[in-house]
């Protein structure tokens, strides 16, 4: 019957999204993102270094919509080069290839930032099944789902040692007018706290660490406990 249930409410489709996001992607990634970040500073010395942004930073539109170039969603986010290249054997797949772009960002101040970003590739499946008639999912369906899927990859990344101060999910929801540079400034929110932040540490402060825009308790779900996703254990089982 709960089976039935969770069928109905289609809540099993973005659990099981981010669960396989984790599992499959960035469970493999993240704990490698430092180092990536790290080499490429050393490469570069004239670039601004900012360890807190040394991350990757993943954007979730609300309404699912993915540019796969992210210059067409915002022309004050331009790639820079891709970082270096993590290779493994994967379910019988031979050197299997994960990397990471780096971009410029520039501020209303014509400052530039630079981080590694990308989308959540998950809502890209989600946005599909919206405008396929086999998936019968609504427009408000999708954005409970894409809210799901914030709050369930949230409490996963939360409870994962392995991925701890390697990511910043960006949740947001576009505005119902286009604003032209609405995604950078969104991006640099987020950067500039994160660089308030290394300033703090290094002033030896307690550094206080910001809720994104869309916060859990803001995406207003209502979602029992028992639904949330449970803490991940650490004893092996």
């Amino acid at each position: 019957e709960m089976s039935e249930m969770s069928e109905r409410s289609k809540q099993n489709v973005a659990h099981g999204l981010a669960w396989s996001y984790y599992v499959g992607y960035l469970k493999i990634v993240l704990p490698r993102v430092k180092k990536c970040m790290e080499e490429f500073s050393r490469a570069n010395p004239n670039l601004p270094a900012c360890r807190k942004t040394w991350k990757l930073h993943i954007l979730i539109p609300l309404s699912c919509d993915v540019y796969d170039e992210l210059e067409k969603a915002d022309s004050n986010i331009q790639y820079v080069t891709d970082l270096t290249e993590t290779t493994l054997a994967q379910a019988g797949v031979k050197k299997r290839v994960y990397k990471h772009s780096l971009y410029t960002i520039r501020d209303e101040e014509n400052q530039l930032w630079h981080c590694a970003v990308e989308y959540a590739t998950p809502l890209r499946s989600l946005y599909a099944m919206s405008q396929d008639e086999c998936a019968a999912f609504s427009r408000e369906e999708r954005l409970e789902q894409a809210k799901l899927f914030y709050r369930t990859l949230e409490e996963i990344l939360k409870g994962s040692k392995e991925c701890a101060d390697a990511y910043r999910l960006i949740a947001y929801e576009e505005p119902e007018e286009a604003e032209t540079h609405f995604l950078s400034r969104e991006i640099v929110w987020h950067l500039r706290q994160e660089h308030h932040e290394e300033i703090a540490v290094l002033e030896g402060s307690h550094p206080h660490t910001p809720s994104t825009d869309l916060d859990s308790a803001e995406l207003n779900l209502q979602i029992s406990v028992s639904d949330l996703p449970q803490p991940l254990r650490t004893d092996g089982f």
